[in-house]
């Protein structure tokens, strides 16, 4: 038997049982686009991760303050007011610094921005005129403050467009919004930053931290200070150059006392890294298992093929087929229902990245290679679990084949 009336035989069996062969592929075909769908939420989650990380800035080191304890009851990491502006201005210090090329302390409040009859409550900060380089932003419209304007306490604001488009302005700079019911002019429009599953880099306001100070805090503390790196390479040498100056600046003498916590770009990615990788091998194992489902549900299926054609066999075997071509014949088969659910699932799984982001807050990433092989790996599920329903239809002996009812 040539290898096209192999083909031609093995088809027209699967087309001839339907419904059954439908069954089988469905088996595959779920286990295949859960395949996809799960490598996609992966990527799509790293890519998200990445993004949100870059644009924080770059080679950029964070300093967040301690917590407090009242009492017994302990707060998180960030509620203690142990971080000055002073200490912001004694880290731009180049002689005990070397490392360190800018410096941005910001200090954040939840208030109400009110345009005519617009109005919008998002994140004031104040910080100085080093964030926007430290930040890694840019204008799209007008220009930042400027140390004169942190001098004069100036009621100036930069607004990101999202805020602006929020308050309905189109054409802000130049334009007055009350922030806290203190008029403030707007002076320019941020470039976006994109956007994360949690954060809105467009969704803020910046002003001078003398004026948010002395407005709206009345305090010298600071809820975080910026720290730019003067190069990747010396990441590290900053870190260490910040960590002594403050805890010098704070009269602490053991590293494990500070009051303090410095965290690195490379820091927080690694950490949302690992969370995202035991979130795919988890939703991956749940896909293998699916895909081991299918696997076993072909193999049942062939084996009932092998029972119900067991006349068949041994007539080809009469007519002088070998084993060798009885076994193929089989395989055949059972490849052509895990491709045909590898394409099926290949593509469910493609529609589902392009429709799910629709009803959901996640990206779905769609990874070509992790296609392509998931339908080599539903092709070779077929070819692996028909390995023993083929080799049993080959052992069957003619007489005991035509003689079976």
């Amino acid at each position: 038997m040539s290898w096209w009336e192999t083909l031609r035989s093995g088809m027209q069996s699967i087309v001839t049982h339907r419904l059954r062969s439908s069954l089988t592929v469905l088996g595959i075909l779920i286990g295949i686009a859960a395949v996809i769908l799960t490598v996609g939420f992966g990527e799509g989650a790293t890519s998200s991760v990445n993004s949100a990380i870059s644009a924080l800035g770059t080679n950029l080191l964070i300093v967040t303050p301690g917590s407090t304890t009242t009492g017994l009851v302990r707060g998180g990491f960030g509620s203690s007011s142990t971080l000055t502006y002073q200490n912001a201005v004694d880290l731009a210090n180049k002689i005990d610094c070397p490392d360190i090329a800018a410096v941005a302390p910001q200090v954040t409040s939840e208030t109400t921005l009110v345009a005519g009859n617009e109005n919008w409550t998002t994140s004031v900060n104040g910080s100085t005129p080093a964030w926007l380089s430290v930040r890694g932003r840019s204008m799209a419209e007008g220009s930042f403050f400027t140390q004169q304007d942190m001098n004069e306490n100036a009621n100036v604001v930069v607004l990101g467009q999202t805020t602006a488009e929020e308050l309905g302005l189109f054409s802000p700079v130049g334009e007055t919004v009350d922030i806290g019911n203190i008029p403030f002019t707007i002076i320019g429009v941020l470039n976006s930053a994109g956007s994360s599953s949690s954060t809105n880099e467009d969704d803020l306001a910046v002003i001078p931290i003398t004026t948010a100070q002395s407005e709206f805090l009345g305090t010298s503390s600071v809820s975080t200070i910026y720290l730019e790196a003067s190069s990747q390479s010396t990441m590290g040498a900053a870190d260490s150059e910040a960590t002594d100056e403050l805890l010098a600046l704070h009269g602490i003498t053991d590293t494990a006392d500070a009051d303090f916590t410095i965290t690195s770009q490379t820091t927080i990615e690694n950490t949302f890294t690992s969370v995202d990788k035991t979130l795919t091998i988890l939703l991956g194992g749940i896909a293998a298992i699916s895909l081991l489902v299918g696997g076993i549900g072909v193999m049942n299926i062939m084996l009932v093929a092998v029972t119900e054609r067991i006349k068949e066999i041994g007539l080809r075997k009469a007519l002088g087929a070998t084993p060798a071509m009885i076994r193929r014949q089989f395989l055949v088969e059972a490849s052509a229902l895990g491709l045909a659910g590898g394409v099926a699932g290949a593509g469910l799984g493609l529609i589902g990245a392009l429709v799910i982001p629709d009803f959901v807050s996640n990206k779905i990433a769609i990874s070509w290679p992790a296609t392509a092989g998931a339908i080599v790996v539903a092709m070779g599920i077929g070819v692996i679990f028909g390995v023993y329903p083929a080799t049993r239809a080959a052992r069957l002996t003619p007489i005991e084949a035509l003689r079976s009812e």
